[in-house]
């Protein structure tokens, strides 16, 4: 079975579709994923840069994340020298109200939709400021900014959405969603000026792995970011593609098991690991697996080809 040119396979990350900005974004494979790393968020941000990570994912969401601190290790590592801004990919997310914690938001629930989306985007640049002054908030810019799921009703969430299209592109680069279903997905591409560059899902059998809504970002130039890769699917890391793939590339299971979802086509991976030798290991491995594939062609399409039958994608993709 041939992959078709949508499968657009990319062991070092993508540039997003977008017609709003002159400066194409680029999202490198891993995102650093900082969801409830607590107190260990700046550190560990900090670690993740300075072991080659280029990407970070947070959220407006006090609940799960301390944007803050990602905020506090990202300029710590500027300052130590270990990447420029300009050479960053981070995003964040507005979260609506049924998300939050009631006693800690970034805005008014009382608020309108369009003024707490306001008020979470203007505490985002706040927080992710280039440096320590706070007049820095005043440069500060956010690579893609994602709605962290669809709220209560398509009125609802298309104000939002149109609300955050005020900031595109000189302070929000690009938008995405997050959590959502394929219908929902069609409806706001087919409604928003600014269409979607990213949708960030659990990829899981839960969802037969959403096998039709990565088929459409596929053919829509949207990044599927995959979540919770490692922990929902232990069956998928037992399975025998991905135990073969470890063997015969000499990789970790989980480095296997990132490296297959990769070659299903445009996606990247939230990679939230808070142990630097994992870090270095799993950056390490998509460097491996990326000769391995291209000096084992048929070897890495035969073994692909058996992990498409598990997910699914065998059906969208002949």
């Amino acid at each position: 079975m041939a992959r078709t040119a949508l499968s657009r396979m990319s062991w070092e990350g993508y540039t997003l579709r977008s017609a709003q900005s002159a400066n194409p974004t680029f999202v490198p494979t891993f995102v650093y994923g900082t969801a409830w790393k607590r107190d260990r968020t700046a550190g560990l941000v900090h670690q993740a840069i300075s072991a080659g990570f280029r990407a970070v994912d947070t959220a407006a969401q006090p609940k799960h994340y301390r944007e803050d601190l990602v905020g506090d290790g990202i300029r710590k590592a500027i300052g130590d020298g270990f990447v420029r801004r300009e050479d960053l990919y981070i995003q964040t997310k507005f979260t609506s109200v049924h998300g939050q914690n009631p006693d800690d938001m970034p805005y008014n629930p009382k608020d309108s939709v369009a003024d707490q989306v306001h008020a979470s985007v203007q505490s985002s640049l706040h927080n992710l400021r280039p440096s320590a002054a706070p007049e820095s908030a005043d440069e500060t810019y956010i690579d893609t900014l994602v709605l962290h799921s669809p709220l209560p009703t398509m009125a609802q969430t298309m104000e939002a959405w149109s609300t955050l299209e005020t900031y595109v592109p000189h302070r929000i680069r690009n938008l995405g969603i997050s959590n959502t279903t394929l219908p929902i997905l069609r409806e706001i591409v087919s409604l928003a000026k600014v269409k979607p560059a990213v949708v960030q899902n659990r990829f899981y059998g839960g969802t037969q792995f959403d096998v039709p809504l990565r088929a459409y970002c596929r053919e829509h130039q949207i990044v599927y970011q995959s979540f919770w890769t490692l922990t929902a699917n232990p069956e998928l890391v037992q399975s025998k593609p991905v135990q073969s793939l470890a063997k015969n590339a000499g990789v970790s299971t989980a480095a296997a098991l990132y490296g297959l979802v990769l070659g299903l086509g445009h996606a990247t991976i939230l990679n939230g690991t808070t142990k630097r030798e994992h870090m270095e290991a799993d950056l390490t491995a998509l460097k491996t697996l990326q000769q391995f594939s291209s000096d084992n062609a048929e070897d890495w399409q035969s073994i692909l080809e058996d992990f498409d039958q598990l997910t699914g994608d065998h059906v969208y993709l002949q």
